[in-house]
Order: C-alpha cells, then structure tokens, then sequence
C-alpha cells in the first residue's frame, strides 16, 4: 500500500491551492497555510523544497509570496511526489535486479513492473489544472484522499 508523508500532502495541498489563483497571482505562505490547513512548522520548509524542485516561484519582501513556477496544467501528481517521496514503487521482489532463477520471463517481475508501470501511468494524468477545476472526481476516478 503506497502512503504518502505528511510533507508529501502538504506540498500537495500548497500546489492546489496556488494553482486554483489566477496565472501570477503570489500569495503569501500564511495565507496558503491557513487556507489549506498546512501547520506552520511545515510550511516554510515545503515552500524551500517546492522551490528548489522549481514548482513555485518564491518573491521575499513585503510585497512577496510565492506563484507556480510554470502553468498547473504543467506540474502533474507524479512529478511531485517522487520529488517528495523518492522512488515509489518498492515491491522487495527478491528478482528484481538480481538473477532472477526465471530469467527474463518470471511472472513475478513482469507482474510488479506492470503495475508500476500503471501506478505511474495514472499519476502523470493528474495534472493541477485538472484539480484545481475539479469539484467532484469523473466517475470511475479515485479520489485524491484515497492515493495519499
């Protein structure tokens, strides 16, 4: 079962919230903060980590905030939650990567790499923009509470 951490949410949550505001729009952290309930010990190192993965823009000073680094429709759930939590699919197949005593065709193997191929394949469709104009998910799409 794939969790996402708490870090991993939050960071999910910042980017919701900044791409449901107009193109260019910056937005204060605190404000981010109160609106999607991120604590504040969080939220200072999410916005670093966000920026450095170059999904937001950051602007200090009075009139700073922060603003999506590129278009919502361009940043997907894929791309922010490896950058998050690393390699997501670990399947601890004792085959993978070693000498497998099926060669190339263990149904194992083949198994788990299809199924992270999918996993992977259906977070890329998720794109921000699609979020953000969301108010209920298209049947047959899982809701985002149930992938993290």
């Amino acid at each position: 079962m794939f969790r996402a951490n708490r870090q991993t949410d939050y960071a999910i949550r910042m980017i919701l919230s900044l791409a449901k505001r107009e193109v260019g729009t910056r937005t204060s952290t605190s404000e981010i903060q109160k609106e999607m309930s991120i604590p504040h010990s969080f939220a200072q190192r999410i916005v670093a980590d966000l920026a450095r993965g170059a999904f937001i823009q950051t602007f200090p000073g009075r009139d700073g905030g922060v603003t999506l680094a590129r278009p919502a429709h361009e940043i997907n759930l894929r791309q922010l939650v490896e950058h998050f939590e690393g390699v997501l699919f670990d399947s601890n197949c004792e085959h993978l990567g070693k000498s497998c005593p099926f060669n190339m065709d263990c149904p194992i193997c083949l198994q788990w790499k299809h199924l992270q191929k999918t996993m992977m394949n259906e977070l890329e469709q998720v794109n921000f923009e699609d979020l953000a104009n969301a108010t209920q998910p298209p049947k047959g799409m899982i809701p985002l509470g149930w992938l993290i």
